[in-house]
């Protein structure tokens, strides 16, 4: 003896987890891609921290008044 309802239940679980899927093949990014982009982010932080006039006004860009502190 079947349960219908339950057969339907786990039809429809199976359905969506094929779905689910394809849509993490689709829009996923692999995790070398993520940690590729973290890195580049990273080394561009660095060259810009490394370029700035004033090494102590780091990530300083709040104001621009030349008399304040």
């Amino acid at each position: 003896m079947i349960n219908l309802r339950l057969a339907r239940k786990r039809a429809a679980r199976a359905a969506d987890a094929e779905v689910a899927e394809r849509n993490r093949a689709r829009h996923g990014i692999a995790k070398p891609e993520r940690e590729m982009a973290r890195r580049e982010a990273e080394r561009a932080e660095r060259l810009l921290d490394a370029a700035r006039r004033d090494p102590s006004a780091k990530h300083s860009r709040e104001t621009d008044d030349p008399t304040a502190p």
